[in-house]
């Protein structure tokens, strides 16, 4: 919307403003009360990104005229914490305390960590006597004294503690113990991670998913900080949510204590805000940006969630993420071509933010993605210097880049049927009309806005997932028990209680496992 339409603009309504930063660009959007998109704004991601989201801000309110008193509800979808465990930077210090004593002793903390990430987090790991059997029944009670001996060594070292109990998903008391005598001995303000909070059973992947929570704190403090003085420098007095990875939206205070659940949400925006503009429930995502291809799953309205252990730079976590396949295919990647062996080749690599300086249809001097799409007329970009690029190289790159985008669809798909996809993002002008294996592609109406869309959508979710031991209860009471744990949850992360609906629900039977074991898996969504 321009400047021109700015009449249309109601005084009474309420507004909403989704914001995603990417590698290569940050996308804004603008929504009405009832999700209707005003205004959506790219612009170029800076090194330091707040100053990326202070332009869109900016350019967001200027063009599309909105009063900022009337934006209430202000979303940010980030990179921040996933690059500050890439990048081993801007990482606080953490205690971690194992509750596992003399029963997992053999593999110490952080044993699959390389060294300059456990430099960057810490030397204080210990492990003492506890924990849990699969049922909650106690292996060994505490030792307090031994705990408080562990928690003196750590002050003034530690800016966070993390704890992590065998089988606290089950039980959590000795969890919540620790925590108690952890405050005493090092303050009220000291932030403690408690594992059964994060992650799922396994014991090693829940403990580094505590551990990087911990030392995302400060990383995450200083994102909720710039974010809100952007808001105000703007006249925004708006309630402040951040993205989280399944798709939803967590308060900011929420965030503060949970940095970890932002970890891979800018797809997962895409995925449901391509659910919105389309209208379609179940499809596949393909949202194509300067640097990579993601492509996800939408089942119904919500990101198909991954199944397996997730690695983040480097480290093995099992709490929830999304199922995504990324490519590193592009706007900006870099086409090749070798002439003395007649070969064309098609990134990784890209040129990222310097495409506008770097492809050939802008003058550079760099074959890219977006200079093929352009050359092949699937796209009109006023001005672009085509006349110099040869058509039958372009065509070769056309062809290389689809069978790879037909390729990891396959990869993606439950089924050999055709499926529906729905092309987001910038760079979703170098896909062709047709695709093997797809019974219709949908670019909807600001397809390459969709993750500042998704950001802005903003349901708010809980989760819970348990083993339950069915000698104690019945299968309706543990189904019972999860849902409303799961609701609890939706309603502390923001959501309005009476709009709360459970979205997912799963159960497991465990067969390994003594007695009648079921693990449960159960998520709500509300509206804010």
């Amino acid at each position: 919307m321009s400047l021109a339409n700015t009449k249309m603009i109601n005084n009474e309504e309420i507004y909403r403003i989704g914001i995603d930063v990417g590698g290569t660009n940050t996308d804004a959007a603008l929504l009405d009360s009832k999700l209707n998109t005003i205004h959506t704004v790219k612009v170029h991601t800076t090194r330091d990104v707040n100053e990326g989201i202070v332009e869109s801000i900016r350019r967001l309110i200027e063009e599309s005229g909105v009063n900022p008193a009337q934006v209430r509800y202000a979303m940010l979808g980030t990179t921040h914490c996933t690059n500050a465990i890439v990048e081993r930077k801007h990482l606080g210090k953490v205690g971690l305390i194992r509750i596992g004593a003399p029963a997992t002793t053999s593999v110490p903390p952080l044993a699959d960590w390389d060294e300059t990430l456990k430099a960057a987090v810490g030397q204080h790991a210990y492990i003492v006597h506890g924990g849990y059997e699969y049922d909650g029944r106690t292996i060994v009670e505490l030792n307090e004294a031994e705990i408080i001996g562990c928690l003196e060594v750590m002050k003034g070292e530690v800016s966070a503690v993390a704890i992590c109990g065998v089988f606290s998903p089950v039980n959590t008391s000795q969890e919540k113990r620790i925590e108690e005598l952890a405050k005493q001995v090092l303050g009220e303000d000291m932030p403690i991670t408690l594992s059964h909070e994060i992650g799922s059973i396994g014991l090693l992947e829940r403990e580094n998913a505590a551990l990087l929570n911990g030392a995302l704190l400060n990383v995450i403090a200083g994102v909720v900080k710039g974010f809100e003085e952007a808001l105000h420098g703007f006249g925004i007095d708006a309630g402040v949510y951040i993205c989280q990875n399944d798709g939803t939206l967590m308060r900011s205070e929420y965030a503060l204590r949970y940095p970890i659940l932002t970890i891979a949400c800018g797809p997962t925006n895409s995925i449901r805000g391509a659910a919105h503009l389309s209208g379609l429930n179940n499809a596949l995502v393909v949202d194509i940006g300067g640097t990579t291809t993601d492509i996800g799953v939408l089942s119904q309205g919500f990101p198909r969630q991954s199944s397996a252990a997730v690695e983040i730079g480097g480290v093995r976590t099992n709490f929830r993420m999304p199922d995504i396949l990324s490519i590193g295919i592009g706007g900006g990647t870099i086409v090749r071509v070798d002439a003395a062996e007649d070969r064309v080749t098609v990134g990784p690599d890209s040129v990222g933010y310097e495409l506008l300086k770097r492809g050939r249809i802008f003058g550079g001097d760099t074959l890219t993605a977006t200079d093929v799409a352009v050359k092949l007329g699937r796209y009109t970009w006023e001005g672009a210097k085509t006349e110099e690029l040869d058509e039958a190289i372009c065509q070769r790159a056309d062809a290389i880049m689809t069978q790879d985008i037909e390729d990891a669809i396959d990869r993606m798909k439950t089924s050999a049927e055709p499926v529906d996809v729905i092309l987001v993002g910038g760079g979703s002008i170098l896909v062709r009309d047709k695709l093997e294996g797809v019974a219709q592609i949908v670019r909807p109406a600001h397809y390459d806005a969709a993750n500042a869309i998704g950001a802005a959508l903003g349901e708010v979710s809980g989760e819970t997932e348990r083993i339950y031991s069915l000698d104690e209860m019945t299968y309706d009471q543990a189904m019972e028990d999860a849902k409303r744990n799961a609701i609890e949850q939706a309603v502390l992360a923001g959501a309005v209680r009476e709009t709360v609906q459970i979205v997912l629900s799963e159960d497991i039977p465990i067969a390994y496992l003594p007695g009648n074991a079921l693990l449960v898996k159960v998520k709500a969504a509300g509206r804010l």
